[in-house]
């Protein structure tokens, strides 16, 4: 048999060998103690657990004295009878309390191994809970992890420098993101969440909070405060906007974020596969700002709609560059000034013998007219303009419906 003490270091072992500080262990295994007097007596509320800092353990049951023919001494865990108590201190009286020394094991092996047990379970508890704990706070900040495991589809389990599992799932993952077994890996913290009392922290490379702290690493001015990130869009892997500005005149907010030569930049860059950044200065001007927004197209004319939308005018030349590959530098122009922008080209005196798409609604459907105008091709001749293959990448239209519309429009000018 091992002694108080003994039971106690044991314990104490499997919870230090968890990192457990010394207060949160010492409570956790006072609960596990109760739990084994729950066992055994049914009820602890009557019970004292004492554990002091070397480990040596007390446990004292407190009980009423009463007379040795009191029906009470049907329970015979919080009373006793006056002749019991004689034996213990022969002055006692009927009334009084006893505290009694219990002897953990008296308990016997099987709650002490239902102890142990309980001390393994609470040791989990207190591992998730702090893990909660831990990454709640972390929530937008970016973590280095490792990769332990790649998912069948594809999500990855990250481990952390304490071995705590992380999900990194498939749809937070950049496109071009190829990553084995032992890789490190870095990625913001997206959120946490409790799965049946288990946390569950997922992680993410393509949120625009993650290219917003990457900033914040490679520009000293944005994480001083001189120069503040106003809004980060993102098609992940692809391209992004970043839109800046300065408290401090002397700095240009751009030329900061870019660096010499670019070198703080492409630090981000490569971290993000080639992902395409641009770096632009806000205003609270919105004509100036959608001008910047979508460089390197040069605009015509601004027209803000009574609908909320934006209507931009250019130059023929000038629409492919605001549209830009597979129509993303507009789309993420629109989210970043947070509306919807039309694209109109700009009528020239060339352009007189032109014919608006829509005017051949009898031949073509309406809703094939408005893919087109979606990119800004709103004219007969603006399409027959772009090569087919362009056409085919820009729209969502199969290649048979644009040898359809070509066919037509090509008629018209014959």
């Amino acid at each position: 048999m091992i002694d108080n003490r003994e039971l106690t270091e044991s314990f104490m072992e499997l919870a230090r060998a968890k990192g457990i500080d010394r207060p949160t262990m010492i409570r956790i295994i006072e609960d596990v103690f109760r739990t084994m007097i729950r066992k055994q007596y049914g009820d602890d509320s009557n019970f004292d657990v004492i554990i002091n800092s070397d480990g040596d353990l007390e446990i004292f049951r407190y009980r009423e004295i009463v007379p040795d023919d009191s029906p009470e001494l049907a329970d015979d865990n919080t009373k006793i009878s006056l002749s019991e108590a004689r034996k213990i201190e022969a002055d006692f009286e009927v009334g009084e309390e006893i505290a009694e020394p219990i002897d953990p094991q008296s308990f016997g092996r099987r709650v002490i191994m239902t102890g142990r047990q309980t001390l393994i379970q609470k040791i989990k508890d207190w591992e998730k809970e702090r893990m909660f704990l831990k990454y709640k706070d972390l929530v937008g900040t970016i973590v280095t992890g490792e990769v332990y495991q790649i998912l069948r589809n594809r999500d990855i389990i990250v481990l952390d420098n304490e071995d705590n599992e992380l999900l990194l799932p498939r749809n937070q993952q950049i496109p071009k993101d190829r990553y084995r077994k032992g890789d490190s890996i870095r990625a913001v913290v997206d959120k946490v969440e409790l799965i049946h009392g288990s946390p569950r922290v997922i992680l993410s490379r393509t949120s625009p909070v993650f290219l917003e702290r990457l900033f914040e690493q490679e520009v000293p001015e944005v994480a001083d405060g001189i120069i503040a990130i106003r809004k980060v869009v993102r098609e992940p892997g692809e391209r992004a906007k970043v839109a800046v500005e300065s408290f401090d005149d002397r700095i240009d907010p751009v030329g900061a974020c870019v660096g010499m030569r670019g070198s703080r930049i492409h630090a981000i860059v490569r971290e993000l596969n080639n992902e395409n950044i641009d770096v632009i200065n806000y205003t609270d001007n919105l004509e100036l700002l959608i001008a910047r927004a979508l460089a390197p197209a040069k605009l015509s004319a601004v027209k803000l709609e009574e609908n909320g939308r934006v209507s931009v005018y250019l130059k023929l030349d000038q629409v492919p560059l605001a549209i830009g590959k597979n129509g993303l530098n507009i789309k993420l122009a629109g989210k970043l000034i947070g509306k919807e922008i039309d694209v109109f080209r700009e009528i020239d005196e060339e352009d007189e013998e032109d014919v608006d798409l829509r005017e051949f609604r009898d031949e073509i459907d309406e809703w094939i007219i408005e893919e087109f105008r979606k990119v800004g091709l709103d004219t007969a001749k603006s399409v027959l303009a772009v090569p087919k293959e362009d056409l085919v990448r820009r729209t969502d239209l199969e290649e048979e419906t644009i040898d359809y519309v070509l066919e037509i429009l090509r008629k018209e000018f014959e």
